[in-house]
């Protein structure tokens, strides 16, 4: 298949359903492909050249990475290594398992190569996910790339007793994880965000910190929607707790892109975050040393080295892929 041929045909196709029904079919097909070796050395078509990456410790087949969100329970990890993506990270997982919020509660606009969505970080909790990355390695078909497994907040979980709930999670899931990120930053838990402030975020990063006797790598993933000053405490406490990486950003609460009726509520991503998220990436450049994983607004080569250019280390894609598929990751390497 051209890489032409998903913008083609199989995104036409699943364009035609409602957007989470075309995300689920779309991770049940790959969820099965990573059982089977024949499908898995048919997804290496699509794979590019490899183009190594070392960061904080971890060796990256390349630089560009599967977001969170796209694969939350870890369902379908080495179909994602077989399309080529230089580490994965799977999450948002949260303590406690949960359905997320009412549906519909994700949003195509194709005019602005956008999405927006209110998941409410939907997962089967840190107990199962832990347990199927266990049997995951047993069976010998773990990737030869990182993963990373992004860890949240429960709903139902006071916020005065959110470090308790990571702290669950961590315990649960570090040892089948390269990296951790805590994500304190998604706009559809109410009160998480509160969590990039810097008492709650130091509080959150000691105690991990405290937990983490084997030095695995914590990142912390941030909104864009920060203000500089909220940046600058949020890279002071990361610089406090030697945090491995800041993961910018998340999607916004920032809606002007969408005009007319059709708006939902929600975390915007695509296109529309690109520039945003870029800005704030040169800024913690410009005031840190911290190295950062850039994502939001990924469509192409020329956004992609956007990022690398205002300094990010490490790329992650989501929407881009949903509207590019595996052509966009082999443009991008390629032109790397």
């Amino acid at each position: 298949m051209k890489d032409d041929a998903y913008e083609r045909y199989v995104k036409r196709a699943l364009f035609l359903l409602d957007p989470e029904t075309a995300h689920n079919l779309t991770l049940d097909m790959l969820r099965r492909m990573s059982h089977v070796d024949l499908a898995l050395n048919a997804l290496r078509r699509f794979a590019p050249a490899p183009k190594p990456k070392t960061l904080f410790g971890l060796t990256f087949r390349n630089p560009i990475g599967l977001a969170a969100g796209f694969d939350k329970n870890g369902v379908a990890i080495p179909a994602w290594a077989a399309l080529g993506f230089g580490f994965v990270e799977i999450g948002t997982v949260t303590a406690r398992a949960q359905p997320g919020n009412p549906r519909p509660r994700i949003f195509r606009y194709p005019a602005q190569n956008a999405l927006i969505n209110r998941l409410g970080f939907n997962n089967d909790g840190a107990d199962i996910v832990a347990n199927r990355l266990r049997r995951l390695r047993e069976t010998g078909r773990w990737p030869r790339i990182p993963v990373g497994v992004n860890i949240g907040k429960s709903k139902v979980t006071a916020i005065e007793q959110a470090t308790a709930d990571y702290l669950h999670s961590f315990r649960r899931l570090r040892n089948y994880a390269d990296y951790i990120v805590l994500n304190v930053s998604s706009p559809n838990t109410p009160g998480l965000r509160g969590l990039q402030e810097r008492e709650s975020l130091s509080m959150l990063l000691r105690d991990i910190g405290e937990e983490n006797r084997t030095n695995k790598p914590i990142v912390v993933k941030i909104s864009p929607d920060v203000t500089t000053p909220q940046l600058e405490e949020i890279i002071r406490t990361c610089e406090e707790f030697d945090v491995a990486a800041i993961e910018a950003t998340n999607t916004t609460l920032d809606h002007s892109a969408i005009t007319g009726d059709r708006d939902e509520q929600g975390g915007l991503s695509g296109e529309p975050l690109r520039q945003k998220s870029t800005d704030l990436i040169r800024q913690i450049a410009g005031r840190s040393t911290i190295p950062i994983i850039g994502c939001g607004g990924i469509f192409d080569a020329h956004s992609a080295r956007e990022k690398l250019n205002a300094g990010a280390a490490l790329l992650q894609i989501y929407t881009g892929y949903v509207y590019r598929g595996p052509g966009l990751l082999r443009e991008i390497v390629d032109e790397l």
